[in-house]
């Protein structure tokens, strides 16, 4: 009412009434226009805002194993909610579902993800889980785009639906409404928020009668490890069975801490293997033969050797320096330097320094141009740069071209560059003592308190970011039940961290899971 009396006196004093119906016109055009930029600020800021669901469904077909599977594919974004029933995340999956199955009883549903942390799900994705795979010439550099996308022989569609989950801050998840992506990133938010996400699928699509199984790779492990043990503790879910592919599940296997020589212990069958690959072992025999001999010189001689310390006399030196030298395939002078401990950055920059190459992390069997000889630690990993480009390029044109998913909904590949990225390694059950995480100890109650779990744990020879001895280390300590060993299998490739880039191995890897999907269920 102020606002018109203002008006009124401002016309009865100084205008006319034609130039008075211009000048008010004006005014609530501007008016209209303000509060239309309020409006648009306020949602943008809003912290009760929550976004719609995403959701686009394509109909395909595939052949695997000589038969036609119809199947639907939903790629989006569900509204995830927290205990107390609040909007906490938009969070982002890829869902295939064979046509025609009427018995969920009857079809099992896989839940996967990468790891990191921080990773999306798309290297599983078109790597080996989904029915559309991208194409590299392993184990060599890509060639340069276009790149080639082809039907996936190696998908497990034909035994069970599939899942790919995008954790908060990668694919279209993100924290909405009071939530930050900071909430979820760290051990134990990160497997509360997957677990959560879990239920509220199966919850939408009535999945909750269905055989459910995970498979989870890198860090996605150490995921599956946790996840498996909070759906059964908290949410009343039991899993069939869990796929740990280029498993770690305690991260003081990987760390090189200063006055710990667990990671070293963990690298060195792994170095043996690389080691071999590169022709760097004199006479060499069979890699199964050489890696056998290697685990017996870790264990047997080199770990006691190391657990020594300043106490190991010269004589023990040299003689574990000598066969150090053979299996690693490092000179004596280098090694004695190193004190017998070399790190696996270093052992990557120093194997084929003479040959002025780089050997890679993830997958030992890639090598590529040293541009530092005198570099202490490699400042690159060769398999990441030879299929980082294809499989970003050919992830892209399939979500949006095939999947039809809107261009507007931003894909991200990882949560590496995210404001804030920053990951609690923090855990609940060791929080009186600063210590590395370890989902170990989840997984052996989870496997305690549900005796019918079964693992499968896939490793690859070459695979220098989480070395295959390092994962039985591991799986030596869980402190369970021996009958309950009898549900674990392991798994080796003549490949690395993502062997299912390896042709020969990718097949292994289907009919493995396959295999051990149907044992699971009998």
């Amino acid at each position: 009412m102020r606002f018109f009396k203002i008006i009124n006196s401002f016309f009865m004093k100084y205008l006319s009434i034609s130039f008075f119906i211009l000048c008010l016109f004006g005014l609530l055009s501007n008016i209209s226009a303000q509060s239309t930029i309020t409006v648009t600020e306020k949602n943008a800021t809003d912290s009760t805002h929550v976004p719609p669901e995403i959701k686009s469904v394509t109909k395909h077909s595939i052949t695997v194993g000589g038969k036609v599977i119809n199947y639907t594919a939903t790629a989006g974004a569900l509204i995830l909610k927290n205990e107390k029933d609040e909007s906490v995340a938009l969070y982002g999956y890829t869902a295939y579902t064979k046509d025609g199955e009427t018995d969920a009883t009857k079809r099992p549903i896989t839940f996967s993800y990468n790891g990191g942390p921080g990773s999306s799900s798309m290297w599983l994705h078109i790597g080996v889980m989904g029915p559309r795979r991208v194409v590299v010439n392993d184990p060599e550099n890509a060639p340069q785009p276009p790149y080639k996308m082809e039907d996936n022989p190696f998908t497990l569609l034909d035994v069970s639906d599939i899942v790919m989950v995008d954790p908060v801050g990668t694919g279209l998840s993100h924290a909405v409404a009071k939530a930050k992506n900071k909430d979820f990133w760290g051990v134990e938010q990160d497997i509360k928020s997957v677990s959560w996400f879990i239920k509220q699928y199966i919850n939408s699509n009535d999945r909750w009668n269905s055989p459910k199984f995970l498979l989870g790779e890198s860090y996605g492990t150490m995921r599956s490890a946790g996840v498996v043990n909070y759906l059964q503790e908290n949410l009343g879910i039991s899993i069939n069975g869990v796929v740990l592919v280029s498993s770690v599940l305690d991260l003081r296997s990987l760390s090189f801490l200063d006055g710990d020589d667990a990671s070293y212990i963990m690298h060195l069958p792994t170095y043996a293997a690389t080691a071999w690959f590169h022709n760097k072992i004199p006479n060499k025999p069979t890699l199964e033969t050489f890696l056998k001999n290697a685990r017996a010189f870790t264990i047997d001689e080199y770990s006691p050797a190391l657990m020594k310390g300043d106490q190991l006399s010269e004589s023990e030196k040299a003689s574990v320096l000598n066969k150090l030298s053979y299996f690693s395939g490092l000179s004596l002078a280098y090694l004695s330097k190193g004190n017998l401990r070399i790190k696996e950055p270093q052992f990557t920059e120093e194997l084929l320094r003479e040959e002025h190459q780089t050997v890679g992390r993830l997958d030992a069997r890639f090598k590529n141009i040293n541009q530092n000889l005198l570099s202490e630690t490699s400042s690159f990993d060769p398999q990441s740069s030879a299929i980082s480009s294809p499989f970003t390029a050919m992830f892209m044109n399939y979500y949006y071209n095939e999947l039809k998913v809107d261009k507007a909904n931003n894909y991200h590949t990882n949560a590496y560059t995210a404001e804030g990225f920053n990951w609690d390694w923090k855990r609940a059950k060791t929080e009186d003592y600063p210590a590395s995480p370890n989902t170990a100890i989840d997984l052996a109650q989870a496997m305690s308190r549900n005796p019918q779990l079964k693992i499968l744990v896939i490793n690859g020879y070459y695979d220098l970011a989480t070395p295959f001895f390092g994962s039985e280390y591991t799986f030596d300590h869980l402190g369970i039940e021996k009958k309950l060993k009898q549900n674990i299998s392991f798994k080796y490739y003549e490949a690395g961290h993502m062997m299912y880039i390896h042709p020969a191995s990718a097949i292994l890897f289907k009919k493995d899971i396959a295999n051990f999907m149907a044992e699971s269920l009998k």
